[in-house]
């Protein structure tokens, strides 16, 4: 009997053919060629499998089983197909052969892998340009690349998978170590993977739900809070800025089996593609890790200059997103926070939103904002995280869980700021430490908390009128008091230390000027 392919076979697999592209071209770079290459390989890999079934069953009719193929959830051109590039690998225009390959593979599945607007996935990355180095350097790699993807640890047919969620898995792991090569880059495009768990299960989702993520990098929060449903009965919608982490997007749901999830590609706050008509889609749940405080993300001070280069001015949004007031342009935090808010169901919508602490406590405008959302009763919690769990930067960020469906006026406060392990490059947060939050959370959320501390020096449940009298600032300390009180100084004890010592140094002191009367010393 062949030995099934598990999870640590291919993700050690897939991470020995990055060596490949290792110490001469930067993470951030090479990630979307072996992450392209696998994708074209499991396509491939999947259709071998698939031909082979069709034949077994038309014995060996192959006209019948080509048509079969026809309707399979992928239709994969000849010189599309992994083993034809393979087959091509020492050819001088390689890098060419690849992007045709790409294009074919597109125009053969429009309806997967363009977009609305008719971008192709693939249209942001080129197997032929110069950032794989000069022509014979980069045809060595993309040679070995090939020759990397062709050994039986990566045979991705689904008869010789140990598991259904393997490729997906193998996505996910490639991701996450792109992510701490990628260092500060890498928070474009991932959100750590028991960051997105912790936010997933304090929005859980229930069967039937429409989930939603705004600004969904390469998919994997999104993908989370799909998989916290429990069944497949879900329909999940991304809306990603940067094309190239758009197509990491797309092709991470379709390997997961998420055909069906709408992605699209677009500036959220600018063009938000996510509609019913002229309106907004609304959804059941909304999660995201936005960029923190971003600046110029659609606020301008010259009009004039603004109606000549972009249309975009959120006084006027036609979609009345910030009817609370305009973040500043420097910061667009809450820009991003107003849009998740508008887009979810009146009466039942959830929001888990990670944040920079300055959202909980700044002035000015971002001040109303805030006051507004605590005034309309959607706030539920605020869940201080530890510093340095986020790939680019160590600074402590938030969770802001909102509900519109909400069953009391109080706010869960937890600080869990010193609950993590220590790593060597980035701190995690454990299964312990998640379950401690969601449990904390959940028994709030069903009114089994009362105000006031619920666990010392870790969570508080306030009332209105106590963040109403903290000018509604939610800095965590003004609710969770985690001040460690200093022992107490035994006077006494120290004075008769200091004495002790003082006979120590006079002792040591005679027994110099003695050896130095030995020596002559003056």
């Amino acid at each position: 009997m062949t030995k099934k392919i598990t999870q640590k076979d291919i993700n050690d697999a897939v991470w020995k053919a990055c060596d490949t592209f290792r110490g001469s071209i930067d993470p951030s770079v090479y990630k979307d060629y072996v992450l392209t290459m696998l994708f074209i390989k499991y396509l491939s890999d999947v259709h071998d499998d698939k031909y082979e079934e069709y034949l077994k069953k038309y014995t060996g009719d192959t006209e019948r089983a080509k048509r079969a193929m026809q309707h399979e959830r992928f239709v994969v051109p000849a010189n599309s197909h992994y083993k034809f590039l393979f087959e091509h690998r020492n050819e001088a225009n390689i890098g060419e052969l690849i992007n045709i390959a790409l294009t074919d593979l597109e125009e053969a599945n429009r309806e997967k892998l363009y977009s609305e607007d008719g971008a192709g996935i693939f249209q942001n990355i080129d197997f032929n340009s110069s950032k794989l180095g000069e022509p014979k350097d980069k045809n060595t790699r993309l040679r070995n690349l090939l020759l990397d993807f062709n050994k039986d640890e990566l045979d991705l047919r689904p008869s010789r998978l140990g598991g259904a969620d393997i490729i997906g898995g193998a996505y996910e792991f490639l991701i996450s170590n792109f992510a701490s090569d990628a260092g500060k880059k890498a928070g474009e495009f991932f959100t750590p993977g028991e960051v997105s768990t912790l936010v997933a299960k304090l929005t859980k989702s229930a069967p039937g739900s429409r989930i939603c993520d705004p600004t969904c990098g390469s998919g994997s929060l999104l993908i989370k809070a799909g998989l916290e449903v429990g069944s497949n009965n879900f329909s999940l919608f991304g809306q990603e800025a940067n094309g190239s982490t758009w197509a990491l997007a797309v092709m991470n749901m379709f390997l997961h089996g998420f055909d069906n999830a709408t992605i699209r590609w677009g500036d959220t706050i600018r063009n938000p593609k996510l509609k019913e008509g002229d309106a907004l889609m609304k959804f059941d749940t909304v999660v995201a890790n936005p960029p923190f405080s971003l600046d110029k993300w659609g606020k301008v001070d010259d009009k004039e200059e603004n109606k000549a280069s972009d249309s975009f001015d959120p006084e006027t949004d036609k979609f009345m997103r910030f009817w609370r007031g305009i973040p500043p342009k420097s910061k667009g935090d809450w820009a991003f926070i107003s849009h998740m808010i508008e887009t979810t169901y009146e009466g039942k919508g959830k929001v888990g939103v990670v944040v920079p602490h300055g959202v909980l406590f700044r002035g000015a405008s971002e001040g109303k904002i805030r006051q507004k959302t605590i005034e309309e009763n959607i706030l539920e919690a605020v869940i201080g995280l530890p510093a340095n769990l986020f790939f680019g930067t160590g600074i402590p960020a938030a969770i802001l869980v909102f509900n519109k469906g909400k069953i009391n006026n109080n706010v869960l406060f937890i600080d869990s700021s010193q609950h993590y392990d220590s790593g060597k490059n980035q701190n995690k947060l454990n299964e312990g430490h998640i379950s401690h939050i969601v449990e904390t959370y959940r028994k709030f959320n069903e009114s089994k908390l009362n105000a006031g501390v619920v666990e010392e020096k870790f969570s508080y449940v306030a009332t209105f009128e106590e963040i109403k009298e903290n000018d509604f600032n939610l800095n965590i300390p003004r609710y969770v008091d985690t001040f460690e009180e200093e022992a107490e100084v035994d006077i006494k004890a120290v004075q008769q230390e200091i004495e002790k010592l003082d006979a120590e140094l006079k002792t040591v002191q005679a027994e110099m000027e003695k050896y130095l009367k030995e020596l002559d010393v003056e």
